[in-house]
């Protein structure tokens, strides 16, 4: 049920961007203990001058390779956030060349009551999902 925004620098080809969702819903799958049919992934590619995306002073070089994710889900516990982070990072890097330095990841927490996914249901509250 997490629902994922990819946000990207224009440029990357059909086949490396389902590369990126593909090992990002692996790695979420896995962190998050959710079924493989919670897939909601949308893309947002940028021109350069419509994204800025500094390092807080953290000293990171980002590259036209910058990625931003934005999850809304469910509370997750520490120890799930930090399995994603750093799974992610790392499976980025070998399988898509996108290099920890240029992932940063943003997740916003809501609840049940905040998701329909359709026929104007509230699925969670009805007990139709858990």
């Amino acid at each position: 049920m997490p629902l994922l925004k990819f946000h990207l620098y224009e440029g990357k080809d059909e086949k490396e961007i389902k590369q990126i969702l593909d090992v990002t819903h692996e790695v979420m799958v896995d962190a998050f203990e959710v079924p493989a049919s919670d897939r909601y992934q949308l893309v947002h590619e940028h021109k350069k001058y419509q994204m800025i995306m500094e390092d807080t002073g953290l000293g990171f070089e980002r590259t036209d390779d910058f990625l931003l994710i934005h999850m809304i889900s469910r509370e997750r516990t520490k120890e799930q956030i930090t399995k994603f982070y750093e799974n992610l990072a790392k499976n980025l890097d070998e399988k898509c060349n996108i290099k920890p330095s240029d992932l940063m990841i943003s997740i916003s927490s809501n609840g049940d009551n905040d998701w329909s996914f359709g026929g104007g249901k509230a699925q969670f509250l009805t007990g139709d999902l858990s």
